[in-house]
């Protein structure tokens, strides 16, 4: 009797040694891995260079805006700039519209892009926007051709 007490007690000594060797590994490799994601996280912040939205709106063919009234664009309303259009028959849309030099923000169709301004319809590489949602385009926002993006 007295052998298979020590045999016991042997056993379940080197179980808890080796649970405590797990345990301790594993708190180990959990604190060394959130140190080193927390100094690649600063690194990765500090390399990375601020984002130049003109860049960004020629990069995806920004273009001039066509007035529905006249052929060429007057200087009151050169203010209006389409970087971009996602038209979807389902949801209606919406486009990327930089307002008076400001970095281009996004607007679903119905939006209020400006004062008195709302985005009435957007179709292919062209954004409408009118007074309301039923009156005449006051000004015809589109894309340059797809070849004359340098």
């Amino acid at each position: 009797m007295q052998a298979n007490t020590i045999n016991l007690w042997g056993s379940r000594l080197i179980t808890f040694i080796l649970a405590a060797l797990a345990a301790a590994s594993a708190v180990y490799w959990s604190l060394k891995s959130t140190s080193a994601d927390s100094t690649a996280s600063t690194v990765a912040t500090a390399s990375t260079p601020a984002l130049d939205p003109q860049a960004v709106a020629r990069a995806l063919g920004g273009g001039q805006i066509r007035t529905a009234a006249s052929p060429s664009p007057s200087p009151a309303r050169n203010i209006y700039v389409l970087a971009g259009v996602i038209a979807s028959h389902q949801q209606g849309g919406a486009a990327l519209i930089s307002i008076a030099g400001k970095p281009a923000k996004p607007f679903r169709v119905g939006a209020l892009v400006d004062a008195g301004l709302i985005l009435q319809s957007v179709a292919g590489r062209r954004a409408v926007l009118a007074a309301e949602g039923n009156a005449p385009a006051q000004i015809t926002l589109e894309l340059p051709p797809l070849g004359s993006v340098k």
